[in-house]
């Protein structure tokens, strides 16, 4: 099938809002779903990209900036902070930093809205500077556990002030006299060896994070970017992190790959949608952010990368997508968990539509994400009609194979942007619509999700609320 070129530069940057009234939508089945899906820049290199940018001494560009929610919040804190954060239009940024250890306290409270990764982050930013802030977020973020960052932090001598169960509100008081540390991390967290990385920047001496579990690699990649001396080893005790204190980082000019956490969306639609024939190009293709694109060529995806390439460091290709009606349910490896961890919802949806079951086992991280996830997933994809069993950190669905999925649910968010897409994809092939009771989240991380997938053909429509 030729392929449909359509464009997406006049979009506007904001669609939708992940405050105020629920935004109801509806997802019906439709026809091919054809085209380029430029999806948005990735939010895990654009938070970083702010805040080493704005540890930096001097003026870090930045182009293809994801300009979701999320990152506008990481992008209000550093200019609490300090830093010089400047939006030129068009994805191009511009952060001038204050250097490591250069934080000034902020006048009022950080609010984080909806992102994990940014409060947690910005909490190692600061934690050893002489200062104080106090963060806040959505309901949502609000209920999420933050004992595991403040606890390494703790160690270099930060000290946190929070809710009961270590939950924002919360205020921390930087380390005064910061020490290094020595930090084997508990469970697969890049936020957790992030924060402790970041907030060893301004410790002297060396900081050295022990991972059992490779995570995504982007914050040592980008400090190493910036000038900072940092090692990465991988030993029997596992992957050995290494980072000299006190450096004085270099500002950069930063091209963000597109996301692919959310490129999942559009290519795990046009697997499910008959006649489909989709390219997102330039993803970041990254080993410890791949996982979900080899899993579904394990279950049988059509799907190619091509034009592969390195940029920024970074490995990036463009991706093919088509229908592909012959999937089979596969058991995900364990140790693929840390590498498509925020994919499983989307995957599950693709599992619906597979035969047989697809089994995803350690997985406990997704029950603390902006929802518990396997919760949320699990019971929306029973009303819609398939079978899922799940545990403490596992699930299987069975699939029902293509054409056999019911759909005519209501499903809830709970405040979760992936689930939320996830559900709007489900019902692009359901025999009944699928309608979601709160897609405005969806803004925290894809702000043109809606627009880019109606060009693509799909039929997602608002309801009243």
């Amino acid at each position: 099938m030729p392929l449909i070129q359509r464009q997406f530069c006049s979009i506007p940057r904001c669609i939708m809002s992940s405050h105020g009234a629920p935004i109801p939508m509806t997802s019906s089945a439709c026809g091919p779903l054809t085209g380029e899906a430029r999806v948005p820049g990735d939010k895990s290199i654009s938070h970083r990209s702010l805040i080493l940018g704005a540890l930096s001494v001097g003026e870090t560009r930045i182009s293809g900036l994801l300009e979701g929610q999320d990152v506008l919040d990481t992008a209000k804190a550093m200019r609490a902070f300090g830093a010089t954060v400047t939006d030129h239009g068009g994805g191009e940024w511009s952060v001038y930093g204050v250097g490591v250890g250069g934080f000034a306290e902020p006048d009022g409270v950080i609010d984080c809205g909806n992102s994990g990764t940014g409060v947690r982050l910005i909490m190692g930013a600061m934690a050893t500077s002489p200062i104080s802030a106090t963060f806040t977020g959505d309901a949502s973020l609000n209920g999420r556990p933050m004992a595991r960052v403040t606890d390494p932090l703790a160690l270099f001598g930060a000290q946190s002030h929070g809710r009961q169960g270590g939950r924002l509100p919360m205020t921390l008081v930087g380390a005064a006299d910061p020490v290094p540390v020595t930090y084997t991390v508990p469970v697969p967290s890049a936020q957790v060896k992030s924060a402790v990385l970041l907030a060893g920047l301004n410790a002297p001496g060396q900081t050295v994070v022990i991972e059992a579990e490779a995570t995504r690699d982007h914050t040592e990649r980008m400090l190493a970017g910036f000038g900072a001396e940092i090692s990465v080893e991988d030993t029997d005790e596992g992957r050995v992190i290494t980072l000299t204190g006190q450096p004085e980082l270099k500002p950069q000019k930063i091209d963000v790959p597109r996301d692919p956490s959310s490129a999942a969306f559009p290519v795990c639609a046009a697997l499910i949608v008959p006649g489909s024939d989709v390219l997102v190009p330039g993803i970041g293709l990254n080993p410890t952010r791949a996982g979900l694109f080899t899993t579904l060529r394990e279950m049988g995806a059509d799907l190619t990368y091509e034009n592969e390439r390195v940029e920024g460091g970074e490995p990036v290709a463009d991706l093919r997508a088509r229908f592909s009606p012959d999937l089979t349910g596969i058991e995900v490896p364990p140790a693929r968990a840390a590498s498509m961890i925020d994919e499983y919802p989307v995957l599950s949806v693709v599992a619906s539509f597979a035969r047989g079951d697809t089994v995803m086992r350690g997985v406990k991280e997704l029950r603390v994400k902006e929802s518990d996830r396997i919760d949320a997933m699990a019971s929306g994809l029973r009303a819609n009609g398939v079978a899922v069993e799940d545990g403490p950190d596992w699930w299987i669905v069975t699939g029902q194979g293509h054409g056999n999925v019911a759909g005519g649910a209501t499903c809830a968010s709970f405040l979760d942007h992936r689930i939320a897409m996830s559900f709007l994809v489900l019902g692009m092939a359901t025999q009944k619509p699928v309608k979601v009771d709160d897609a405005g989240p969806i803004a925290t991380s894809f702000p043109i999700f809606e627009p880019l997938m109606a060009q693509l053909g799909a039929r997602i429509q608002r309801e009243d609320g």
